[in-house]
């Protein structure tokens, strides 16, 4: 069971999941014990990890990994080092990777996993060692066949090498298929790289499409320039949007006309924030979504459309590119104010619809040519969106409503046919 940790009043991602699934239970007429089974995590790992810094002094940092569902395949999800991380928070994303996952209705369950810790702050001898005893802490309980991890918040590609390689060892054979978002060099993919800001394009596309918007000159703010919120600036831009708002832990700019992707990409390479770009005005990071905007796009973490975000933003479209992006009472009033939102588990999903690709192609040793691997992606997301929209008109809900409606339909019917064993 997950032990709640939050201080009273405070935003509680796992609260906010747990109410999710039990009002979609509720929608769909489920026995209340079925919706506990879908509601309650399998697994919780808590592990130490020690790590020899530099200066020879030992630090002792907490990891999780848990597994939340995996009534239609092994477990899968990402996992991240920051210091906010808390159990929690990987209860509440592991279960979101259970629903996403059947949103976009690929044979896998629900995982999530994390350290608390700065990884800014550590070098990459330090982040190597911390990888690999995080890894070897978690090995019993990830593989192939049961667990599958993945990048996320300041995970990358070499990040998910190391744990690849920590987990070959012990196995004392390479085993590529126990994570994915692996450079192609051990086992990746072409295509991994950017599919979740794809993802995000076609959910943003589809939805003007079945409202009837021209998308040319939609003006879009995005929050987050990294690995997702980097490709859509350009992505939206070819689409003929203006990306007129871009904001990271730095600072935010604006642009009436829109930011130029090619020249804001070059500066962040320099730079490293988008703080100090010479063809947008600057303005604090806390304002980006109250700019002049249709579109906003939260692209970072958790948590950041809260009640004072959602009743000052200017959009009247929310596509949940980051993972858990809003609370409860920024959803409340979204609802109120006539925002539509397409949430994390359809509009995100990319991603881990590119690491299904990239397991299977692992698995069967035979690897995917990018035009491919891009059709299967674009087909997936076009899917998966259709039917989300469908089934929130059958329901009668919004389309966040209707998207968590159709993973737990999903993982209710899988948990059903299965039983209860013994």
């Amino acid at each position: 069971m997950v032990t709640v940790e939050s201080t009273p009043g405070a935003f509680n991602p796992w609260r906010r999941v747990e109410s999710l699934i039990e009002d979609a239970g509720r929608l769909l007429g489920l026995d209340r014990g079925l919706v506990k089974r879908i509601t309650t995590p399998e697994r919780s790992l808590e592990v130490a990890v020690p790590v020899r810094l530099d200066s020879g002094e030992i630090e002792v940092y907490t990891g999780w990994r848990i597994l939340h569902d995996t009534s239609r395949g092994p477990g899968k999800g990402g996992i991240r080092f920051h210091q906010s991380v808390n159990v929690d928070e990987i209860a509440a994303l592991s279960a979101d990777m259970s629903i996403k996952c059947a949103v976009v209705n690929i044979p896998y369950g629900g995982a999530k996993g994390g350290v608390r810790v700065d990884p800014t702050a550590l070098s990459r001898g330090e982040l190597e060692r911390l990888t690999r005893r995080y890894a070897f802490a978690i090995a019993p309980a990830i593989g192939p066949e049961t667990d599958i991890p993945a990048p996320d918040v300041n995970t990358d590609l070499q990040v998910m090498s190391w744990i690849m390689d920590t987990v070959s060892m012990l196995h004392g054979h390479s085993t590529p298929g126990a994570v994915t978002g692996k450079p192609l060099a051990i086992g990746g993919t072409d295509g991994h790289a950017g599919a979740t800001s794809l993802g995000v394009t076609i959910c943003t596309m589809a939805l003007l499409k079945n409202l009837g918007i021209n998308p040319n000159g939609q003006r879009v703010v995005v929050q987050g320039y990294g690995k997702v919120g980097a490709p859509l600036v350009r992505l939206l831009t070819e689409r003929g949007m203006k990306v007129v708002g871009v904001a990271d832990v730095h600072g935010a700019l604006y642009s009436d006309e829109g930011l130029d992707p090619e020249a804001l990409a070059s500066h962040v390479g320099e730079a490293g924030t988008v703080v100090g770009f010479s063809d947008a005005d600057a303005l604090p990071a806390s304002d980006v979504f109250a700019l002049d905007a249709d579109i906003a796009i939260p692209a970072a973490l958790g948590g950041v459309l809260t009640a004072d975000v959602a009743n000052s933003m200017k959009a009247r479209l929310v596509i949940e590119a980051a993972n858990g992006p809003t609370t409860g009472e920024g959803a409340a009033i979204f609802a109120d104010r006539g925002v539509t939102v397409v949430p994390d588990v359809l509009a995100n999903a990319g991603g881990v619809v590119a690491s299904y690709f990239e397991w299977a192609q692992d698995l069967q040793g035979f690897m995917w040519e990018r035009d491919l691997f891009q059709s299967r992606l674009e087909k997936f997301m076009h899917e998966a969106f259709n039917h989300v929209w469908s089934r929130h008109l059958d329901l009668g809900v919004n389309l966040r409503d209707g998207a968590i409606a159709v993973g737990v339909e999903r993982i209710a019917e899988a948990t059903t046919l299965r039983g209860l064993f013994p």
